[in-house]
C-alpha cells in the first residue's frame, strides 16, 4: 500500500496504534504459570473492544487471535495449554484490520529470572530493529534494511533468520513490496517510493538461521538449529524524513 491521503493515513493510525497498544497490555500481563491460550485471551478482548478483527485468524484460518510463540517456538505459535515458566523468552505477534486497514507488530518478552544470554538478546534484538528502521524512508534501497541488520548481527556475533522476512502491509496483511531480507540480499533492487507502507522485523538469533515446521504442527515455526531467537516489528510509513512509526503504544 502506498497511502495517498490523509484520511488513510489516519486510519493506519488507528489500527497501528490498536496493536501496538494491544500488545503492550499482553506483555504486561505476562506471568508464569499463565497458559499461552490465556494469554491470547487478553489480546482477543482488547482488539474486539477496540472494533478490530484478527488478521491471522481472519486472513488465514489461524487458531487463535494473536500469535505466541515460547523458547524454540521462532514464529506462528499457537496459543494453546502450554504454561508459561520462569526463565521463559515468550515472543507475541499482533496484527489485526480495523476499517479495512491492517497493522502488525511483535515483540519478545524474558520471563525472568533469565540468563545473560537472553537479556543481552532482547536489549539487542530492539537494537536491530532500530538500525533497520533507519534505513527507511523515501527513495532509498530496501536492500539497505537487510544490510544494515546483517552488518549489526555479524558485529556483535549473532545470526539471523533468514527465511521470515518483512513485508508490504496495509490494505492486506501481507502484500507488495513482498519478501524484504532483513539479512544482505545482493539481489535486491527495489527502491521505497513516498507513502510506502511496510513491516521492518528482523529475527537475531543466538545460532539459527532458518525456521521450520514439525510434522504434527502446519503453523508453528521452531528454531533450525535450535537457538533463542527474538522477534522486534514494526509497521512504519516510508516518508522524505524517514520512517513514520504507526505501532508505537500510548
Amino acid at each position: 500500500m502506498t497511502v495517498s491521503s490523509e484520511d488513510e493515513l489516519a486510519a493506519l493510525k488507528r489500527i497501528g496504534r490498536i496493536v501496538a497498544d494491544a500488545l503492550e497490555a499482553m506483555g504486561r500481563a505476562i506471568e508464569p504459570g499463565m497458559t499461552t491460550r490465556e494469554l491470547d485471551g487478553i489480546g482477543r478482548r482488547f482488539l474486539e473492544a477496540a472494533g478490530a478483527r484478527s488478521a491471522p485468524e481472519t486472513v488465514y484460518g489461524f487458531p487463535g487471535a494473536t500469535c505466541i510463540s515460547v523458547n524454540e517456538e521462532v514464529a506462528h505459535g499457537i496459543p494453546g495449554e502450554r504454561r508459561i515458566a520462569a526463565g521463559d523468552l515468550v515472543n507475541i505477534d499482533v496484527s489485526a484490520e480495523r476499517d479495512g486497514y491492517f497493522s502488525d507488530t511483535g515483540a519478545s518478552f524474558p520471563v525472568p529470572p533469565v540468563t545473560r544470554a537472553t537479556d543481552w538478546l532482547c536489549k539487542d534484538g530492539r537494537r536491530a530493529l532500530w538500525t533497520g528502521l533507519r534505513q527507511v524512508g523515501t527513495g532509498r534501497p530496501i536492500a539497505g534494511i537487510g544490510r544494515a541488520v546483517g552488518a549489526f548481527a555479524a558485529k556483535n556475533g549473532y545470526t539471523l533468520v533468514r527465511n521470515l522476512a518483512s513485508h508490504g502491509v496495509g490494505r492486506s496483511l501481507h502484500e507488495e513490496p513482498t519478501e524484504i531480507a532483513t539479512w544482505p540480499d545482493a539481489s535486491e533492487r527495489r527502491i521505497m517510493t513516498e507513502g510506502l507502507v511496510l513491516t521492518v522485523e528482523p529475527f537475531l538469533s543466538l545460532g539459527a538461521d532458518f525456521a521450520e515446521n514439525r510434522d504434527d504442527d502446519p503453523w508453528t515455526l521452531y528454531s533450525r538449529p535450535r537457538a533463542r531467537t527474538v522477534q522486534y516489528e514494526h509497521t512504519v510509513v516510508a516518508t522524505r524524513n524517514g520512517p513514520l512509526i504507526l505501532t508505537m503504544a500510548g
